[in-house]
Parts: structure tokens; sequence; C-alpha cells
């Protein structure tokens, strides 16, 4: 996959596409699907389109009442404990996500948040791919899509990291430097 040329368009037929390859030059790029827009793609890679027979499954499904569960966290310290955390599982297990209200972040700190997010994927590539890994060991990872390697197909995503989970120790130099004092 070559996305520094925006002006070459190719076909390939079916027999000749290796996803993989493709897979794997768009990893080796670390840029993530941000750096093929700011290198001024004009068609979408193979790897994020997804197959006809997926999307027919889709379209034939006829759910139109979707509503995001919402946890409520007010009484997360009380007698309801229990409860939140089997909402939060049901929701993670059928949804994947959910919205939580009443966690007692105050809304500037959300608003920080994002804006260092968005500052740390507006900035050069060259200073996120300092940061793209897929080391699982690191705190502090950028990459796209989690499950690339494996996945049927990849979703239009990057990602920023900041975990605690491969060390409590975290130290705030090792944040990217445009979003280190919001985080």
């Amino acid at each position: 996959m070559d996305i520094s040329d925006a002006s070459r368009t190719t076909t390939q037929t079916v027999t000749d596409y290796d996803r993989a390859k493709e897979v794997q030059a768009f990893d080796d790029s670390k840029a993530g699907v941000k750096g093929l827009v700011d290198a001024g793609i004009v068609n979408i890679p193979r790897i994020f389109i997804r197959p006809p027979e997926e999307l027919v499954e889709e379209l034939t499904s006829h759910q139109t009442n979707f509503q995001v569960p919402v946890i409520d966290l007010d009484g997360v310290r009380g007698n309801k404990l229990e409860e939140i955390v089997d909402q939060v599982r049901a929701a993670a297990e059928t949804w994947g996500f959910f919205q939580v209200v009443n966690h007692g972040i105050p809304l500037n700190v959300l608003e920080e948040m994002i804006e260092g997010i968005r500052k740390f994927n507006e900035q050069d590539v060259e200073l996120k791919k300092e940061f793209y890994t897929r080391d699982q060991t690191r705190n502090v990872r950028f990459n796209s899509n989690f499950d690339l390697h494996y996945s049927r197909t990849a979703n239009w995503r990057d990602t920023l990291t900041i975990s605690t989970v491969a060390s409590t120790n975290l130290d705030p130099n090792e944040y990217p430097e445009v979003c280190r004092y919001i985080l």
C-alpha cells in the first residue's frame, strides 16, 4: 500500500489481492487512518471495505429501535454497586460500549481531554509515529485497529491508549507532549 502518492491509482483483481501484505504495509507506515487522509488518498484501501455478504446481512436486519445503554453511577459507593456492575457487564457484552452518567468528572476536564486527543491527532505524523506500537506492555500506545492483523475488515479509527495495566508507575514524560498536561 502506497499512501504517499495520492495521484496514483491502481486496479487490482480479486486474485492478486494480498490482504496480509496490505495490512502489514499500512501498519508499517505507522501513520494510521489520519495519515492516509493527510497523504491525500483518493481511494479507501481495500482492508477497510467490508465484504458485500456482511453488508447485506446488516441491511436485511430490521433493527430500528436502538438505544445506547446508560449506566448511572449514582449510588456506586452505596448499595447499588452490584446492580451497576451487572449493568456494565450486560452493556459491554451486548453493545460493546455504553454511556456513563453521574461519574463525578467535571465537564471542563472531559473537554480538555478531548482537546488533548484532538491536538495529538492533528500533529505531524512523525511525532505520532514515536508512540505507534502494538506492544501491550507499553504504557502509552498509538495505533490503528487493535485487531488489525486478525480482523476480517479494518475499522477506520486510530487510538491513543494511556494504560495503567502495564505499569502502575506512569511517568507524565511518557505522554505525548501536546497533551501531557491535560491527561
